[in-house]
């Protein structure tokens, strides 16, 4: 399995039947690694010790986000078929694509902060939605053009209500 990080090194990295041990870029490693608690680990390897806490694992992006004695990290996993779709030019086939954006709960739009037409990128904030006296940017799961806008600003909206699509 590659795994990348955020300054985009790539890492080679196997493990073995049990992952007590592995290489990374084919140097062996042992490490020994507990469970504190739901998302936090102590790790030694090396005879170095760090505390691990995981902060989120996306499956479908096939990303995760560490923090490392106290240090966040980005990571991205890349496993053999990923590879083989790049190696046959079907890259495309790893990204899914997002065609609308629904709210993610009931609320109140405050404010829309994009119009049709306009190109976003992942992460832009898209709009403001009030819900339970709180203010929620909602951002764009993707990077995009605006196809078409579902709502105005001061209605009311139920989850899983359209907000907008993307082309």
């Amino acid at each position: 399995m590659k795994v990348i990080s955020e300054n985009k090194r790539e890492f080679n990295v196997e493990f073995d039947k049990n992952a007590s041990s592995g290489t990374i870029d084919g140097n062996p490693f042992n490490w020994d690694v507990k469970k504190i608690k739901n998302n936090l680990f102590h790790v030694i390897k090396d005879n170095k010790s760090y505390n691990l806490e995981l902060l989120k694992l996306n499956p479908e992006e096939k990303t995760v986000f560490v923090k490392i004695n106290g240090l966040k990290y980005k990571f991205q996993l890349k496993d053999k078929f990923d590879d083989l779709l790049h190696s046959l030019g079907m890259d495309n086939l790893l990204v899914t694509k997002v065609s609308d954006l629904k709210a993610p709960m009931p609320g109140l739009v405050l404010s829309i902060d994009v119009e049709v037409g306009k190109e976003v990128k992942k992460g832009d904030a898209l709009l403001i939605l009030e819900a339970m006296k709180m203010e929620n940017v909602i951002k764009s799961p993707t990077d995009g053009v605006i196809k078409s806008i579902a709502v105005k600003t001061s209605q009311a909206v139920e989850k899983n209500q359209l907000l907008l699509n993307f082309e």
